[in-house]
This record gives C-alpha cells, sequence and structure tokens, in this order.
C-alpha cells in the first residue's frame, strides 16, 4: 500500500501542515485498520481515499483520521489528497470529495495552488467561558461557536503578538469545547502579506496543536471578512511550521487556496 506524506498550506517542505495521503481500492470493513495506520503516521490527519463509479455526485470517497479519533472535517488532509491524485496522475480537473460533511471539491490551478471549496461555519457569538483565560493564557476579547462541523471555540484576542507568544495549558483547554479553541487576532502589519493569525489547539483528538487547519479557517473567514469589510482574506497560522490560508468568504460556501509539497513517497509494508 503506497503512502505519501505532503505538507500542505505552504510551497516549501518542512513548513504547512503535514498529512498523510492513502489511496485504496475499497475502505477496509474494520475502521480500526485505519485508525492504526493514522496512528503509525502519528501527524494531524491522515486521508484516506478510494475512486467512487463514474455517474456519481462524487468521484472520490475521502476520510480523515487524527491518532485517536475520526473527524468530520479537514482542509489541510483533503489539499493534500487533492496534490496526490493531480501530482500522480490519478486525476484531472476539479475532483469531487465524498465526505461526512457533504461533497467537497478541490480544483486545482495553473500555479499550482488548489482552491478548496468547503461549507462556511456557522459562527455564533457565545459567552465567554469561565477558566479559558486561564487556561488559554490569554483574556479573550469575544468568543464563538463555530457549529457542529468545526466543533471549536473561536476567540478573538488583543493583538498579534498575544496570539504568537501564547503557552497554552492544553489539558485545561479540553473542557471548553468539543475540538478545541481557535485563538485569532487582526494582523499588525496587512502589508505582510496577511490581514489575521491563528493558532489553533486540538487536545480532544489528540493534537496539542495543529500546524495549519483549513476547516478554522472556514470559521475565520466569516468573522474577519465581517469586521476588515472584505470577502477576500489571507490568514497566516503563526505555529512554529506556520502557513498561509488564502479565504474567500461565498455566503454559505467559503473557498480555501493554498498549495502543497509531496515530502515523502513510500510504501505501508504492515
Amino acid at each position: 500500500m503506497r503512502i505519501r506524506i505532503v505538507d500542505a498550506f505552504t510551497d516549501r517542505p518542512f513548513a504547512g501542515n503535514p498529512a498523510g495521503v492513502l489511496l485504496l481500492d475499497a475502505f477496509p470493513a474494520d475502521d480500526d485498520r485505519l485508525q492504526k495506520v493514522a496512528m503509525e503516521v502519528n501527524h494531524a490527519e491522515t486521508a484516506f481515499a478510494h475512486r467512487l463509479p463514474e455517474g456519481g455526485d462524487a468521484d472520490w470517497a475521502l476520510r480523515w483520521f487524527t491518532p485517536t479519533t475520526e473527524v468530520a472535517m479537514c482542509g489541510h488532509a483533503t489539499l493534500a489528497a487533492a496534490h496526490v491524485l493531480h501530482t500522480t496522475g490519478a486525476h484531472e480537473g476539479p475532483v469531487r470529495f465524498a465526505t461526512r460533511s457533504g461533497v467537497l471539491i478541490a480544483t486545482p490551478a495553473e500555479d499550482g495552488s488548489i482552491t478548496l471549496d468547503f461549507p462556511t461555519a456557522p459562527i455564533t457569538a457565545v459567552e465567554i467561558p469561565d477558566g479559558v483565560a486561564e487556561a488559554l493564557g490569554a483574556e479573550p476579547l469575544t468568543a464563538f461557536d463555530t457549529g457542529p462541523n468545526i466543533g471549536d471555540l473561536l476567540l478573538e484576542l488583543a493583538d498579534e503578538k498575544t496570539v504568537v507568544g501564547l503557552a497554552p495549558d492544553h489539558k485545561a483547554l479540553a473542557a471548553h469545547s468539543e475540538r478545541g479553541i481557535i485563538a485569532t487576532a487582526r494582523a499588525e502589519d496587512p502589508t505582510r502579506g496577511y490581514d489575521f493569525v491563528s493558532r489553533c489547539f486540538f487536545p480532544n483528538v489528540g493534537i496539542d496543536e495543529d500546524p495549519v487547519t483549513g476547516s478554522a479557517h472556514t470559521a475565520l473567514a466569516p468573522y474577519w471578512s465581517e469586521r476588515l469589510g472584505s470577502a477576500v482574506l489571507t490568514g497566516l497560522q503563526a505555529s512554529p511550521r506556520s502557513g498561509l490560508v488564502r479565504t474567500e468568504l461565498r455566503g454559505g460556501r467559503t473557498l480555501l487556496t493554498g498549495r502543497a509539497v509531496t515530502v515523502i513517497d513510500g510504501e505501508l509494508l504492515a
């Protein structure tokens, strides 16, 4: 079984968010097999895909697993899977993925970037939970629920410097949302090529900090588009690996654009 490791939302190796990608003939009857492979890969997500019969609503079935659980949506592993399909010739042109979050479309461009068409997260203002400031290590200005597909608590902080300097108590954060916490702030200097910054902490799915999170940007896009007055923005996820996500808000859909690089191409022997 061939396995590839792809760095997503970056144009250079060893940056962005790494994902495992495996193209299968079919999903195994026992999900435990997929979970064990994802645990062995030990990246934020591993994507498993297989081709679907022609004439349907989608071209490939796609699932995502963290080292500990299956998730309902993942942007960077979808980008990684689309990158593998296009660079290997397994699929040409836009690819429609059948997923737990509906049909997601990935469209390649001539410049090598790939645009994902994802559902926009329904963000709802909520009270700042007691104890979240202590767990995060910073006082939030606002708090928003990001809906069932994402399952995060989105927190705006005072400034970019505060987001970059976070050193949270991951165990304590786990009590405050289904998946984790998105911490964000306006960019200090938009001339640097990004409009807002974020960091994402997902202890409830076995990921203390995710390097670059496409799904989180389906909530960040509507949040910052309203505040900055633009439907098209670029977010910097300021993790140690870091990565850029270009977002375009189209009502109920959010377009996420980025690049990807294959860094490992090998064979799964077990």
